[in-house]
């Protein structure tokens, strides 16, 4: 094999090294030269908060990108991960627009105000702050299946929500008043991020669970623009001093055949609150499938 063939080879097997030692950091959108924005996508319920922070950091690590758009389609979903993403995105010492999707309610809201800016569409589905707890009622069932059911436990408030008894006016109370600080923690972010936007006692008069129209959302002051995901990102490259029609960057989220086919994780966890339902809160609003 002559010389010239050799270091075409050499050459070849350098780039496909490259290509995959290298492949993870590849973004849709385009090339990766010149400022951008960059785009980060909560879908779905939230369930774990991992995979949308690795997106934050590596925006933040990435000189190119100088400004985020969170593109929300969310009913929300547990507080922890919520939160966890939330104080992630305060963090960012880059300008953050949120824009709205077909929904962006109760946890998918909180994420919103994160943003110097939030967009919604006339028709997107808002709001539902505060949070939930919900527990199913087993003890008839059991009673007709001839199911026993046994309780160890080390103190008489252990087992709330044992769904083969029924609740006392005491544990209702307990847990009512748990419910009311997490709702207490959604008000302050708000407040904390919107002050100047609106008034606490404004938040709390919305902050009844009711959902609302993107449309409804402007006029209570909860959004600042009606407008769509270009909409957002202009005004991301704008406040990203970005001229004209900036580019934009989105990182591949990685996932295994079978959660593309399943989406194990999100299914089990949904399962999870349904059936035991006692072992979190929720910052989640409860929405059709679809909307008209």
């Amino acid at each position: 094999m002559n010389r010239p063939v050799k270091l075409t080879l050499i050459i070849i097997v350098l780039v496909v090294a490259f290509l995959v030692i290298f492949g993870r950091f590849f973004v849709k959108g385009g090339d990766r030269i010149g400022d951008k924005v960059a785009i980060v996508t909560v879908k779905g319920t939230i369930t774990e908060s991992e995979k949308i922070i690795s997106q934050i950091h590596q925006h933040r690590d990435n000189s190119s990108v100088k400004a985020l758009v969170l593109r929300i389609d969310s009913p929300g979903g547990g507080v922890a991960p919520v939160q966890e993403i939330f104080g992630e995105l305060k963090k960012l010492d880059k300008p953050i627009v949120a824009s709205m999707g077909n929904a962006a309610a109760s946890g998918g809201y909180y994420l919103a105000c994160a943003a110097e800016q939030i967009y919604a569409n006339p028709g997107t589905l808002t709001g539902s702050i505060g949070a939930v707890m919900q527990f199913v009622k087993l003890k008839d069932l059991y009673q007709k299946v001839g199911v026993e059911y046994r309780v160890v436990k080390s103190g008489k408030h252990k087992d709330i929500g044992n769904p083969q008894r029924e609740m006392t006016i005491e544990e209702q109370e307990l847990l009512q008043s748990t419910i009311d600080d997490v709702r207490s923690q959604f008000i302050d972010a708000i407040f904390q991020s919107r002050h100047q936007k609106v008034s606490r006692e404004e938040i709390e008069i919305l902050a009844d669970g009711r959902i609302f129209s993107g449309q409804q959302a402007f006029k209570y002051k909860l959004v600042d623009q009606l407008g769509s995901l270009p909409d957002a990102i202009l005004r991301a490259g704008q406040l990203g001093r970005i001229s004209g029609q900036p580019k934009t960057i989105q990182i591949k989220q990685k996932t295994s055949f079978l959660e593309q086919l399943l989406d194990i994780q999100s299914w089990m966890s949904q399962a999870q609150s349904t059936l035991l339902p006692a072992t979190s809160f929720r910052y989640e609003a409860y929405l059709p499938v679809s909307a008209p």
